[in-house]
């Protein structure tokens, strides 16, 4: 989308949130729960961004994801904060792209943390690429299709006689294509 003087920006203000202040191999041990945790949030966020076609319209739901994952890595500072941290270690210092091969025991037990101490259990292998309703209290954005003003011009108003006359077989067979 071209950028030009008439499309208004929003402010700094509307901007200005506190980011996420977590790092890769934090953010990589603790992801799938977090994705879990803020579900809601960012299925709404998606969906704003999928029906608005506007990022502007959809700064209040960016918030509400940005909040929750503050939410959540405050609940895991208090809950598991030496699981992750153990399991961002060792994925941090056994290899350069954070993989988690070389980390199932630590994996298991940030497992075990987040399901005893947060009630988040761990999704399953391909649960956030599953096709899943959402519900939203947002109303129905308007429509991007061409809306016509009146849809019956150029049709004569004998129209629908004509064609329930040649479906009746007044000798013309429309599946034929015969048409005199």
């Amino acid at each position: 989308m071209p950028i030009t003087e008439s499309i208004p920006l929003p402010t700094f203000e509307e901007l200005d949130i506190q980011d996420v202040n977590v790092s890769q191999p934090v953010l990589v041990a603790a992801g799938p729960y977090f994705g879990k945790y803020c579900d809601q949030q960012s299925k709404e966020y998606m969906l704003c961004r999928l029906e608005e076609r506007d990022p502007r319209k959809c700064l209040n739901e960016g918030k509400a994801v940005t909040m929750c994952g503050h939410d959540f890595f405050r609940k895991v500072g208090q809950t598991c904060l030496d699981e992750v941290e153990r399991m961002a270690k060792c994925m941090e210092f056994t290899h350069t792209d954070c993989r988690l091969i070389y980390c199932k025991k630590e994996q298991k037990q940030v497992a075990k943390c987040m399901e005893e101490k947060m009630g988040i259990k761990r999704p399953p292998y391909g649960y956030f690429s599953q096709l899943r309703v959402h519900e939203s209290s947002r109303p129905k954005p308007k429509s991007f299709a061409t809306e016509f003003k009146d849809q019956n011009i150029g049709i004569p108003i004998d129209f629908e006689e004509k064609v329930s006359k040649l479906n009746k077989g007044d000798g013309h067979n429309l599946s034929s294509g015969n048409m005199d």
